[in-house]
């Protein structure tokens, strides 16, 4: 058994730290929004501050919604790197968010000078596989750490690699958010074409998913839009702020992703139509207002 700090416990973090739990682990947590009573029930100890998680954990994970806000639970006021201090044996810090590659090499640094080792391990597979522990996991770190994480990480996802050094699994995450977000939006406008063109969604999405089409954002993404069923998920807002980070690594490297920039004006356009909150399949809903046309889910005869 191991003493795990879990600090950011929304959709993707309270699965993930109820598995932990049940993995048999002390599991120490703080969340701004508080500690969901039923991890509480579990077995898990609430703390009043990412420093008091710090103080009792040997592993601590983080999963929070952006760069800042990493930043804000290392390294302000109560922030972890405040309970690392005047250690007695080395502690290893996880962000299994999605923040800037960039910015995971300086946090590593510094928690480096604390003594402490660091492994930057962003996941996909959304909500669906924060609940099943089937997420992949991208990690970037030592093999010496990942030796020692990746039975922590085995009780969270099904799919878990070794990228690289610190900062290549936010690297990897990029790279995938690049392929989900464009293949979201690639679904919507097939969907969105097929169903103005006088075919049931449906079917088409049926006959799509025993074809080269077949993907598991064509199946999950896929019902989401024909059901016009947008709770979140994965939220836009996450999405948009992802794309932003890839958009952003490319013009500093010289690299042209045009379809990146375009799918993410698309998500512009539905945080400017209220939809920050929406789960990211909720892209179809700027592709029906291009096409001047609803999907419905059932036969147009």
């Amino acid at each position: 058994m191991a003493n795990i700090g879990f600090i950011g416990l929304g959709i993707m973090g309270k699965p993930m730290a109820s598995h932990l739990i049940r993995g048999g682990h002390q599991l120490f947590l703080h969340s701004r929004s508080g500690v969901p009573e039923s991890l509480i029930e579990q077995g898990g100890r609430a703390c009043s501050s990412p420093k008091e998680v710090a103080q009792h954990a040997d592993i601590i994970i983080l999963m929070l919604p952006d760069t800042s806000d990493v930043e804000k639970v290392l390294f302000a006021h109560n922030g972890v790197a405040e309970g690392l201090r005047k250690l007695t044996a080395k502690k290893i810090i996880i962000d299994m968010s999605s923040i800037s590659p960039i910015e995971t090499k300086k946090f590593a640094a510094r928690i480096n000078q604390l003594g402490c080792d660091y492994a930057d391990a962003p996941v996909s597979g959304g909500d669906v596989g924060a609940q099943n522990a089937t997420l992949t996991i991208m990690v970037g770190a030592s093999e010496n750490v990942f030796e020692q994480i990746e039975p922590i990480l085995a009780l969270m996802g099904q799919t878990i690699t070794l990228v690289g050094d610190n900062g290549a699994g936010q690297i990897c995450k990029i790279a995938n958010q690049i392929v989900v977000a464009l293949t979201i939006e690639a679904v919507g406008e097939a969907l969105v074409f097929a169903s103005k063109a006088g075919a049931n969604p449906i079917k088409i999405q049926q006959a799509l998913m025993g074809g080269f089409a077949s993907s598991r954002v064509l199946e999950v993404h896929g019902n989401r839009m024909i059901k016009h069923s947008f709770d979140p998920g994965f939220r836009i807002e996450l999405q948009q702020k992802d794309l932003a980070i890839a958009l952003s690594c490319a013009s500093d490297l010289g690299v042209s992703l045009p379809n990146t920039a375009t799918t993410q004006s698309l998500y512009n356009a539905c945080i400017a139509q209220g939809g920050a909150k929406w789960d990211n399949s909720a892209i179809v809903r700027i592709l029906e207002k291009l096409a001047n046309h609803q999907m419905v889910d059932s036969d147009p005869c």
